[in-house]
């Protein structure tokens, strides 16, 4: 048992998985990120289980879909009633440290057997004593943010004006950081959640690597970034010249053969009476504004990330851990007709997400795998590596057989569901290597062949050339609905 690795997971939120940037634009810079791909297994068909914050962390503590885990939306707070991997790797003699983001439900980390620094729901850190006591002690300021934009109208549903004004200053001391809009904070690099989350990971990790202590130990560091508010600092800013950005492949997509829920929107302007406006009230030239703020906060976190990294590497830890670098979901911003944020639908953008793993000794570097992958099996992954895992069933499966190279056996297909976000839907996917099928109650079902329709603008649903296909679908995702839906949990 002396030679169970150590467990490094870090998440970024709400970051899709970048194919050429957006549509052969400039890449976005994840050197970190890459560095970590290139020592290990890097993931080009990744995907959330559910494209929503809470459901999808959830998933991530339990190895289960949300219609069995049961925290099918944000902030549903279902009881934990079904094992969280935290808690059996405790059980198993591991010492957990978990750092950031919660939002998986009620309670924080620490009732998982985890110390570190959580707090209830989404919440903010830049409000919390811990980071002020962070601000003091490098001398750094307070932080504030010039706001380029806003899309929140100008009254907000709670009657409130709203606070975060085109051209002024901005100080993020809300009860949640999810402000929507973008901007450039106007102070160091430093005082950025990342960097404050950052430098707590590297100070337990130097601890740790010298505390003499054998039992191996876990540590999760959960960013709230990148997901909007778009607030990176002038030095990753500078990183992106918006004028560069091309047209995203679906920006300009008239939702002719889509479901309702792709026409919802309530973010000011594009959303009126939460209705997407088509043609978007913004022209390109103002979205690559926006998109060149969103992949500046991409390579903010990144760098966040790799002083991580550096850390592992520079304390002699690198050889016996385990790093896993994953998002929760992705991001709908600027697709099909230019959205913001995400919602009920579930195109490519929001489910398919960056995945990397590293172990050295354990894992050859240098793969690249096609295989389809889910958050599903991070749990499962980090209990084979543990050498413990849960007691029943699961819906994930661990990914080290496959990423070892010890079989070449893995799923054809894979599953993805939403309950919606801001409306009730059901919604779920199956996916194969070429082609995707979206099962909508209530609402027109979709169909894509993304080997030549990488955007999803030809829903071929009721292409009488795609019958055959539509009904392999069909049975594919039957087939993991009679194996997932537990009786116990619905």
């Amino acid at each position: 048992m002396a030679d169970r690795p150590n467990i490094v997971y870090m998440l970024n939120d709400h970051q899709p998985y970048y194919r050429h940037g957006w549509d052969g634009g400039p890449a976005v810079k994840r050197p970190n990120f890459e560095r970590l791909a290139v020592n290990g297994v890097t993931f080009t068909r990744s995907y959330t289980a559910c494209p929503l914050c809470g459901p999808a962390r959830r998933t991530m503590l339990t190895g289960l879909f949300p219609h069995n885990h049961r925290e099918i939306k944000n902030n549903a707070n279902h009881p934990y009633d079904r094992e969280v991997y935290l808690d059996l790797l405790a059980e198993a003699g591991y010492r957990n440290y978990y750092y950031g983001k919660w939002h998986a439900g009620p309670g924080t980390a620490y009732d998982h057997a985890c110390q570190g620094f959580s707090y209830p729901g989404y919440n903010n850190p830049y409000t919390k004593s811990e980071y002020k006591v962070y601000l003091e002690k490098r001398r750094l300021p307070v932080p504030e943010i010039f706001i380029e934009r806003s899309f929140w109208p100008p009254v907000l549903n709670s009657g409130e004006v709203n606070p975060m004004r085109e051209g002024e200053l901005y100080r993020q001391e809300r009860r949640w950081c999810n402000e929507h809009g973008c901007g450039v904070m106007l102070a160091p690099t430093d005082t950025h959640e990342a960097f404050f989350l950052a430098n707590l990971a590297m100070q337990k990790l130097r601890e740790l690597a010298t505390s003499g202590e054998k039992r191996p130990f876990t540590l999760r560091v959960d960013f709230w970034g990148p997901h909007q508010p778009y607030f990176p600092t002038q030095e990753y800013a500078d990183m992106y010249i918006p004028e560069d950005i091309p047209e995203y492949g679906n920006f300009c997509d008239v939702l002719s053969d889509k479901p309702e829920i792709y026409r919802s929107e309530a973010n000011f302007p594009m959303g009126r009476d939460d209705r997407l406006v088509i043609p978007s009230p913004l022209p390109w030239s103002e979205w690559q504004k926006v998109l060149a703020r969103a992949y500046a906060q991409v390579t903010l976190v990144d760098a966040a990330g790799g002083l991580i990294l550096d850390a592992i590497e520079e304390l002699g830890l690198s050889e016996n851990t385990l790093v896993v670098w994953a998002t929760d979901h992705g991001d709908g911003l600027a697709c099909h007709g230019g959205h913001f944020d995400k919602r009920s639908y579930m195109p490519e953008e929001m489910v398919r997400v960056p995945l990397a793993i590293q172990w050295p000794g354990r894992i050859p570097a240098g793969q690249v795998s096609d295989a389809l992958a889910s958050n599903l099996d991070y749990a499962p992954t980090f209990l084979d590596a543990a050498g413990t895992g849960f007691s029943g069933p699961v819906d994930g499966m661990s990914l080290l057989p496959l990423v070892c190279c010890e079989t070449s056996e893995w799923r054809e297909d894979l599953m993805c569901e939403t309950h919606g976000h801001m409306e009730d839907h059901v919604g779920r996917l199956v996916v194969t290597d070429r082609y995707k099928y979206v099962a909508n109650a209530g609402q027109k079902d979709e169909l894509y062949d993304l080997e030549v329709d990488p955007y999803e603008l030809n829903n071929r649903v009721d292409d009488p050339i795609m019958t055959g296909v539509l009904e392999d679908m069909k049975t594919r995702l039957e087939s993991w609905r009679a194996r997932t839906d537990d009786a116990e949990a619905l």
